[in-house]
């Protein structure tokens, strides 16, 4: 269960991202977090792994006051939030194999990390990741030889040896063709409901909100104007989310 109790983030300048934001998630739905650029989407997800930090309320998770943790429950509340960037947050000079096994990192040695060590039951694991996401004859390629598509294939794949109880993904399909779009938003859906892991997704367009998400949050100007089940937004509601002359499309 995910708590968020009048969240609020202010930065430096004034500008206020997160407004007195309230609602809890949980455990095990599909999430959909939407609104236009700059309404306090991204701000959102990465203050509930403390990415960053805001200016006052407060985040439980699973019982774990996040707002409010030391660095060792940071971690360990890390350990089981697996983050999915919009633009894939790879190394690109690295082997496939070698960004994906990087999920492990809250878990193994630190003096083997340093020298890309892992046990050979976590290369197993990374393997039968990159397997469930079509794209095992990778492994061996370089990050950056791989198509967009691909690259966040190996995110999610990373995202899931942390073996998560979350992931946020954040604007995952962003910057993918709508062909790519929803291959991504498959895999996020099939660990959802295979897996049982909660899935909180930022998301432009309605049509792969209404397709994938059990329930929507949409955020204006760092406030929440809508939260229920996506077909509840309507005419009325979809102008107060994107604006007075914004347009339906499909």
């Amino acid at each position: 269960m995910l708590q968020i109790n009048n969240l609020i983030k202010i930065y430096e300048g004034g500008v206020k991202a997160l407004d007195n934001v309230s609602f809890e998630v949980p455990k095990g739905q599909f999430l959909a977090i939407i609104g236009l650029s700059g309404s306090g989407k991204s701000t959102l997800l990465r203050c509930i792994n403390r990415l960053i930090e805001p200016t006052s309320g407060t985040i439980l998770w699973n019982g774990i006051d996040v707002t409010d943790a030391s660095d060792d429950e940071i971690r360990m509340v890390r350990r089981k939030i697996g983050m999915v960037f919009q633009h894939f947050n790879l190394v690109q000079r690295s082997k496939v194999i070698t960004n994906v096994l990087s999920g492990r990192l809250g878990y193994v040695n630190p003096a083997w990390s340093l020298f890309n060590r892992f046990p050979q039951s976590d290369m197993v694991k990374a393997m039968a990741q990159l397997e469930r996401v079509g794209i095992p004859d990778k492994a061996n390629s370089r990050a950056d030889e791989l198509s967009g598509g691909q690259q966040q294939r190996v995110g999610i794949a990373r995202a899931m040896m942390q073996d998560p109880e979350m992931i946020l993904a954040d604007e995952p399909v962003a910057s993918l063709d709508p062909v790519l779009a929803h291959s991504i938003m498959q895999y996020l859906e099939k660990i959802n409901h295979e897996d049982g892991v909660t899935v909180l997704c930022s998301l432009h367009f309605l049509d792969l909100v209404h397709r994938y998400a059990d329930r929507a949050i949409a955020l204006n100007q760092g406030r929440v104007v809508f939260d229920g089940p996506p077909e509840g937004i309507d005419d009325v509601k979809f102008k107060e989310i994107y604006g007075r002359d914004a347009e339906r499309v499909g």
